[in-house]
């Protein structure tokens, strides 16, 4: 067995319900929620998203916004102008490259402002159960500390995951990276003690190394 076999192993048994957790009800509102989501909580992104998807629940009611009037409805959520912006001309690109429908390809999905590789994952892996391997912050820094990944950026630990898991495991892998980062493997101060993976964790011999 793998390593990263093992790893999903114990994971799986650590979070057995590991799972997207942003709230969303169409491809649409996914691709919206995930590009708000970029550094920023899921739970600040559901937040703002509750009420702006009841009153625009769709593409060609967002069509109806103003940029100003997207960034006053986001404005709780970091870099919101930025986002407005993305968010402002992914609608229009959305409409006249592809007649309203959000694309089910990485590339297609990344031709839209504001669409970088995680979030046409995230798209792609959630709203159509195409495989991929989203990698944000928690992913990232899970894989590198436990050893499974060298990559310096996320799109290169995304190659590398997916080369070590079949593809029916990408999907809940990645949750179960993102649920380990945010309970155990946190930023700071992470717990080791706990973690079910200290055994096999690169991060945590090299720390038991230096206490000695």
């Amino acid at each position: 067995m793998t390593k990263a076999e093992k790893v999903y192993l114990l994971l799986e048994v650590d979070y057995p319900d590991a799972k997207c957790s942003l709230d969303y009800g169409t491809p649409f509102q996914l691709l919206v929620s995930t590009m708000l989501s970029a550094q920023a909580t899921d739970k600040s992104v559901n937040k703002v998203t509750e009420e702006l998807y009841k009153c625009y629940p769709d593409l060609d009611s967002f069509l109806t916004l103003t940029q100003e009037e997207i960034e006053n409805k986001i404005k709780r959520i970091g870099l919101y102008k930025n986002k407005s912006k993305n968010i402002f001309n992914m609608c229009r690109e959305l409409k006249e490259k592809f007649g309203g429908e959000v694309p089910q390809t990485v590339e297609e999905l990344m031709s839209l402002s504001g669409v970088g590789r995680k979030t046409a994952s995230v798209v792609l892996v959630e709203a159509f159960n195409i495989p991929a391997f989203p990698v944000d912050t928690h992913v990232f820094r899970v894989t590198k500390r436990i050893g499974l990944a060298s990559g310096t950026t996320a799109d290169k630990v995304s190659d590398e995951m997916m080369k070590k898991l079949p593809k029916k495991k990408w999907k809940l892998m990645h949750h179960l990276f993102i649920t380990h980062g945010r309970e155990t493997c946190v930023a700071q101060n992470p717990k080791c003690n706990t973690c079910s993976l200290k055994d096999i964790c690169n991060y945590n011999k090299e720390k038991l190394y230096k206490a000695i």
